[in-house]
């Protein structure tokens, strides 16, 4: 054997045996945060990663010695310098979001017609997750509103997602049937200053918001609003995340009362990367 061909599958070892130790790691902490639908296929792919590297290995003519001794050599480097695992597991949870995101495709930035504000032509779109009994999307409701006031350039779909109470989702439907009345802001904003949504207080908000009633009570128990909430609910489960507010704004899926500051540095990484 030469010396290159020896320092070649040395190289090879050295890179197997990091690749070992980067999977195991990210690939434990990442199945703790992934969806639960995901998690079955994401330790099938440790396996299969795993296997190809036993390949690999033995495919270089290593000894059980050498391999020992590479992994050893890289579990130091890795004890050493352990952000290069919280910079791989960064890499893989982005990666699988894009996936998730593209899957989902032009639906998540689609509008119910109706439930959107800012500029319809805005160059960066925020699509929030929302739920009239959620405490955090009412506190959102300021900073989502000075985000638009201050950007002409955002623009915002609203996503009814009733997952806390039977009283959200008489809210949501309620919500789709002012966006038909193109009021969906109006009554958006009205039912939030009102407090938790009930039928006394569902019905204030469409009164503030001024609804036609009559219409917006037939509506709401029409099949185009089952099927939108439903698109919603079956869209969380498809993109991974659990609660409200979630915003996704461009390549990012950011849950939980962010703060303007959040939404607004949020926003200029989208613009970056368009």
């Amino acid at each position: 054997m030469t010396e290159t061909t020896s320092s070649n599958r040395i190289a090879l070892a050295i890179t197997i045996a990091a690749a070992l130790i980067l999977l195991a790691v990210g690939s434990f902490l990442f199945w703790q945060k992934a969806p639960a639908v995901e998690r079955g296929s994401t330790e099938q792919k440790t396996e299969l990663a795993a296997n190809a590297a036993d390949s690999a290995v033995a495919a270089a003519g290593m000894s059980d010695k050498q391999r020992k001794a590479t992994e050893a050599l890289v579990r130091a480097y890795i004890l050493e310098n352990p952000e290069i695992i919280t910079e791989a597991v960064e890499i893989l949870q982005q990666r699988e979001i894009a996936k998730r995101l593209t899957a989902a495709g032009d639906r998540i930035a689609t509008p119910f017609p109706g439930a959107e504000a800012g500029n319809p032509k805005g160059d960066v779109t925020i699509v929030e997750f929302t739920d009239y009994s959620c405490g955090f999307c009412r506190a959102s409701v300021p900073d989502v509103q000075r985000l638009i006031d201050e950007d002409k350039g955002v623009r915002l779909v609203y996503r009814e997602l009733p997952i806390l109470s039977p009283a959200s989702r008489e809210a949501a439907a309620w919500a789709l049937a002012a966006a038909k009345q193109g009021k969906h802001k109006a009554f958006h904003d009205a039912m939030f200053a009102i407090g938790r949504p009930d039928s006394e207080t569902i019905r204030t908000a469409a009164a503030r918001a001024g609804l036609n009633i009559a219409a917006a009570e037939k509506f709401i128990t029409s099949d185009a609003a089952r099927a939108e909430i439903e698109q919603n609910l079956a869209m969380m489960q498809q993109i991974g995340f659990n609660g409200t507010p979630t915003f996704i704004i461009g390549d990012q899926i950011l849950e939980g009362a962010l703060g303007y500051d959040a939404l607004k540095a949020a926003v200029r990484k989208a613009r970056r990367s368009t």
